[in-house]
């Protein structure tokens, strides 16, 4: 565990990473400094083959408030703001790009770059009392950047209505829309998402990995494309060592035996 007086906690256990937005006093709004220790954990976790899944929860009340006007009020220089947002970018991209697979524990609230980040894990699980938001056009600030994964994540018609009314929808509403995956009692959110975690776990690193770049790639692509390259990427995978364990084990009904994992 990392010294609580972090602004991000990083916790593994079992091959799963929890790491913890640690600002509860600022709803966990994404300061300069969170982003930076953000974006040098993920490059960590990137080359931590021990780690098979990655967390994001925030401490506190909520999830995420977006960014940190207050710190950002205090700039007025323009090519700077541009940089602190195109780190965020930046930053978001790592997840997505990140071989683990990951799941953002959603409570309480989540605003403009904290919808931004649910929409950039590659899952989410919400408890009942979860709410998103992409309010910036309220204080005279379009959510431009958070519309990039909002508008990956449910339909443009959806995304626009969030982000020109700038009104929060509820857990619910996000499940219906497919900003979230599950919604749970606050009770049972930490076992939620501790078993979606412990079930991704279960299945090889390697082949989760392949699959996942994959998924991102055939998704910005026309279907033409997406077919040749996903065609390549099966046929490699076909090559690998746990592809043929798995078939093995499925046809002599048994468990497959991974090299790194017992199941």
């Amino acid at each position: 565990m990392t010294d609580p007086s972090s602004v991000l906690l990083h916790e593994t256990r079992n091959g799963i990473c929890t790491l913890t937005l640690n600002r509860p006093q600022n709803l966990n709004a994404l300061s300069e400094e969170l982003l930076t220790t953000l974006s040098d954990t993920l490059d960590e976790i990137a080359n931590d083959k021990t780690i098979r899944v990655v967390i994001i929860a925030g401490a506190g009340s909520a999830f995420c408030a977006g960014h940190d006007l207050r710190e950002m009020q205090q700039d007025s220089d323009q090519m700077r703001h541009q940089g602190k947002f195109s780190k965020s970018g930046e930053t978001m991209m790592k997840i997505t790009g990140l071989p683990q697979p990951v799941i953002a524990r959603v409570h309480g609230m989540a605003t403009a770059a904290g919808c931004q980040l649910v929409a950039t894990c590659d899952l989410a699980i919400a408890s009942s009392n979860a709410r998103f938001a992409v309010s910036g056009v309220k204080l005279g600030l379009f959510c431009s950047t958070p519309a990039v994964a909002l508008t990956r994540n449910i339909s443009r018609k959806r995304a626009m209505e969030m982000l020109l009314t700038g009104d929060f929808i509820d857990a619910d509403t996000a499940l219906d829309f497919g900003l979230v995956n599950q919604v749970v009692e606050i009770d049972n959110l930490d076992q939620s998402v501790g078993l979606l975690a412990r079930k991704i776990a279960t299945h090889p690193p390697r082949v989760v990995s392949l699959g996942k770049s994959s998924f991102y790639r055939q998704v910005e692509q026309n279907t033409r494309e997406a077919y040749e390259q996903t065609s390549r990427v099966i046929s490699g995978n076909m090559m690998l060592e746990e592809t043929a364990e798995g078939i093995n084990a499925f046809l002599e009904k048994r468990n497959p035996y991974w090299r790194s994992h017992k199941t």
